[in-house]
């Protein structure tokens, strides 16, 4: 069924219980059911309408003549209102739309180079501490070799003054017999 050709919304006979009232919303049934109007809701109901239609509202610059042409205006001009507004109002949600996906694309297209800004800084920063760390650990080994080597030199150093004045040097008896020491 068409839109255009589907009942206007309102009470309708239930069609899975005809004892009961369904409420159709133009497009669908809904859940809201009721029992069918008593004698005195329909009564109610018709001397609503003819009070509403007794005191309808003419505006003030609008001649008696002019109200009556209001007042009959039929369905399908009423139809064809209907249709320019649903007209309207799909153009103003497809144009709402098509703005919306704009600025969510511009929005996407702003925060891509943004993250990917970011991302490459800390990445230069990670890259620059590990440079760091490099070279810190090759000044450490660096300075660990020369520092054991020159420890291990100055050693050597000791131990070979220490040979040199054992085989060449008199012995330290010899050295306080002398009388060359502290003593004299």
């Amino acid at each position: 069924m068409r839109r255009v050709d589907a009942p206007r919304a309102g009470w309708f006979p239930d069609p899975e219980n005809q004892t009961t009232l369904r409420f159709w919303d133009g497009l669908d049934w809904t859940d809201a059911r009721r029992s069918p109007p008593s004698a005195a809701e329909l009564l109610s109901f018709e001397q609503r309408e003819a009070f509403a239609a007794a005191h309808r509202y003419v505006a003030p610059g609008l001649s008696s003549a002019a109200s009556t042409v209001a007042n009959r205006i039929g369905r399908p001009d009423s139809q064809q209102i209907v249709e320019d507004v649903r007209r309207a109002a799909r153009s103003e949600v497809d144009r709402a739309a098509d703005l919306f996906t704009q600025r969510a694309r511009q929005m996407q297209s702003d925060f891509v180079p943004l993250v990917s800004e970011y991302t490459n800084k800390v990445v230069r920063w990670i890259r620059l501490a590990a440079i760091v760390a490099v070279v810190l650990l090759v000044a450490y080994f660096v300075f660990q070799v020369i520092a054991q080597a020159s420890l291990f030199e100055w050693i050597g150093d000791r131990i070979d003054n220490l040979n040199d004045d054992l085989q060449g040097a008199p012995s330290i008896a010899a050295w306080i017999t002398s009388g060359v020491g502290p003593a004299s």
